[in-house]
């Protein structure tokens, strides 16, 4: 005797479909993640690395007369400001630039474009960025 097929209900009909959407959505979301908060982590790394070269440029501006004559190095704070200044616009980041004294503060901004998370509205993350160089005078490796 041949038994008759058993049918499933019409209620579970294409419940494996909702599944895989819903995971593929899932693995989709957590790929974005992933990818997103790496560039963001690079973009904060960039940050950083600009900002610190900025500082490294501003600070090697030293007033030439006082350096001549073998006194303690003096950063020429307007000139290590334009330098920074135009450091952070050849690496296309904004930032500000603080002298004081014999350092040069610089702070940087750059943003992020999100690739995968802009599915979900996040579009762009922002990075901050911080350095600081402070000009001295050593000999044989000891500050004078």
């Amino acid at each position: 005797m041949a038994r008759d097929r058993i049918s499933p209900p019409a209620t579970e009909l294409g419940s494996i479909s909702s599944w895989l959407i819903t995971g593929a959505f899932v693995m989709i979301l957590g790929v974005g993640i992933a990818v997103d908060l790496t560039g963001q982590v690079h973009t904060q790394t960039r940050a950083n690395d600009v900002a610190s070269q900025a500082a490294r440029a501003g600070g090697q501006q030293l007033a030439g007369s006082v350096a001549i004559r073998g006194g303690a190095p003096q950063i020429d704070a307007s000139q290590a400001a334009q330098a920074a200044r135009a450091y952070l616009a050849s690496a296309g980041v904004t930032g500000t630039v603080m002298v004081r004294g014999d350092v040069v503060v610089v702070e940087t901004t750059d943003t992020y474009q999100t690739k995968f998370l802009s599915l979900i509205g996040l579009n762009t993350m922002t990075a901050t960025g911080h350095g600081e160089s402070r000009s001295i005078r050593a000999v044989d490796g000891t500050e004078q």
